[in-house]
């Protein structure tokens, strides 16, 4: 079991419990999914631009992507329908504390002037959304063989029916919120 889903279990679930007067272990607010997807305009005109996102994208979230094509065309965009647009991962399980370990832990505070994470990324039904910049603060990125810096985007979907309950989840992971 991975240190931050003992942690959930141990330390997190009764603190949410107690916190927030649940009547039921079933309504304590739980990470379900992680999804992690990097967009690729350039992809349209440099195939090797896919191929190397893709490799740096399951580096990073120890799965395979999958490759996202265009659902229709775009004319001012020279974009047309079932062209490769972007990668994205869906991480559940061990998979998904591991990851979320290393990015509270490792990623996150290798961010050049970071002053913490945005409380206002809430959707409004508990799920969380963060934008890096570059993935060069990932440890298994090797900037030798960088060709582009790219960013991504990493979704944190949750049982969480409000926002404040997912804020508060997501801080007793260890998500450094910044005041604000």
């Amino acid at each position: 079991m991975t240190r931050l889903k003992e942690k959930y279990q141990n330390e997190i679930a009764p603190a949410m419990m107690q916190r927030f007067q649940y009547n039921s272990v079933m309504q304590i607010p739980k990470l379900e999914k992680v999804v992690l997807n990097m967009g690729l305009g350039d992809a349209k005109d440099n195939a090797k631009a896919l191929d190397s996102a893709v490799n740096e994208l399951a580096q990073i979230s120890g799965q395979k992507p999958i490759v996202i094509k265009a659902k229709k065309s775009v004319a001012a965009f020279k974009l047309r329908k079932g062209m490769n647009v972007g990668a994205k991962v869906t991480l559940r399980g061990e998979r998904m504390y591991q990851f979320v370990d290393k990015l509270l832990n490792i990623a996150l505070p290798r961010v050049r002037d970071f002053r913490g994470v945005s409380t206002k990324s809430f959707d409004g039904r508990g799920n969380y959304a963060i934008g890096i910049k570059e993935q060069l603060i990932f440890p298994e990125i090797n900037y030798d063989k960088v060709e582009q810096i790219r960013g991504m985007d990493i979704i944190f979907v949750t049982t969480a029916k409000t926002d404040e309950e997912a804020r508060e989840l997501l801080k007793l992971f260890g998500m450094p919120f910044a005041n604000q």
